[in-house]
């Protein structure tokens, strides 16, 4: 029988750190439906010590799904890799940079889910590192669970029931909602603008801004704050000035509480993770735009079935790229 070595992350993160998989035990059912039940509770699972292949990032993959191709043919893919392992290269000075506290940062994203601007949102995604920055870099992660129960009362009453709009818009310039007094865009990405080209036809997508997970034999039942500040357009028959402030203060504590709740993971090349993109939001640091940073990443099908498009519009393949 193969023991697996569990143990949390430490300080306020739901997530564990999982030690002992390796390419000939997980294909056991009784590790695949161990590696699920920590996946539903936690959220986030670290896998540390594994061997560091595509074979074993998909192989981690495939355990908690089909993996899900990515539409555009003009994201790179890994080469001699299935369908859906897709590769994130960023240049030195080669990427737009971001500064944020006065330091000028390649590879920075705020906090956000994947897809929020379409209806249907991936399980998951599952990330490995090629190309480590000597410093920064780090993917951040921070559970809705938490952040929920740690929002103002009065907010969260304000903000439940209550849906947000969400585009397509990878200029970063254009982040509205939460956004840090010291945020400062130095250069956009050289293909931001093709893709918000793109994607100008596209509908809005609409997401809840609180949810309720399923009761499960593995628990549930708890209420998730999904909101993400990249990309929101606004709250849903109130985009006005005090729709727009409520939004605005909801973000303001999703940035704040992250500072506490949220875990950043210090890479290494024998490091994989998956994140619930249903209840958990995530985040890139960002590094010295003098250093490399190379990431390898899949993503896992499915939906929450609870997103539709603005106007019963109808989605585009556009609207399936991910970042």
């Amino acid at each position: 029988m193969t023991i697996l070595d569990i143990s949390p992350l430490g300080g306020h993160a739901s997530g564990v750190r999982i030690t002992g998989i390796t390419r000939d035990n997980i294909a056991d059912p009784a590790v695949r439906e161990q590696l699920h039940a920590e996946f539903e509770k936690a959220g986030l699972i670290v896998f540390a010590d594994v061997e560091p292949s595509g074979i074993m990032h998909v192989a981690i993959s495939e355990v908690f799904g089909a993996l899900k191709d990515h539409p555009s043919p003009a994201v790179p893919r890994v080469a001699d890799a299935p369908p859906g392992v897709i590769d994130m290269i960023c240049k030195p000075h080669g990427s737009g940079s971001i500064e944020v506290g006065g330091r000028e940062l390649a590879s920075f994203l705020p906090w956000h889910f994947d897809h929020a601007y379409n209806n249907e949102l991936n399980r998951a995604g599952v990330l490995r590192a090629i190309d480590i920055p000597p410093s920064g870099g780090q993917t951040g992660f921070v559970d809705g669970i938490a952040l929920y129960n740690a929002l103002s009362p009065a907010l969260r009453a304000r903000i439940e029931g209550r849906n947000v709009l969400y585009r397509m818009n990878v200029i970063m310039d254009n982040l509205r909602f939460g956004r840090p007094a010291d945020y400062r865009v130095v250069a956009e990405s050289p293909h931001a603008q093709a893709v918000m080209d793109a994607a100008k036809d596209t509908p809005r997508a609409i997401h809840p801004a609180v949810w309720t997970r399923a009761v499960t034999k593995n628990g549930g039942g708890e209420k998730v704050l999904h909101v993400s500040p990249w990309m929101a357009e606004g709250i849903e028959g109130a985009e006005d000035d005090e729709g727009n402030a409520l939004l605005d203060a909801v973000c303001r504590e999703i940035f704040a509480h992250a500072k506490k709740l949220s875990y950043f993971h210090e890479w290494s090349t024998t490091d994989m993770l998956i994140w619930d993109n249903w209840r958990v939001l995530h985040a890139v640091s960002g590094h010295d735009p003098q250093y490399p940073r190379r990431m390898q990443r899949t993503t896992i099908k499915g939906d929450y079935g609870l997103g539709y498009f603005e106007n019963n519009g109808t989605g585009s393949k556009v609207l399936e790229m991910a970042f």
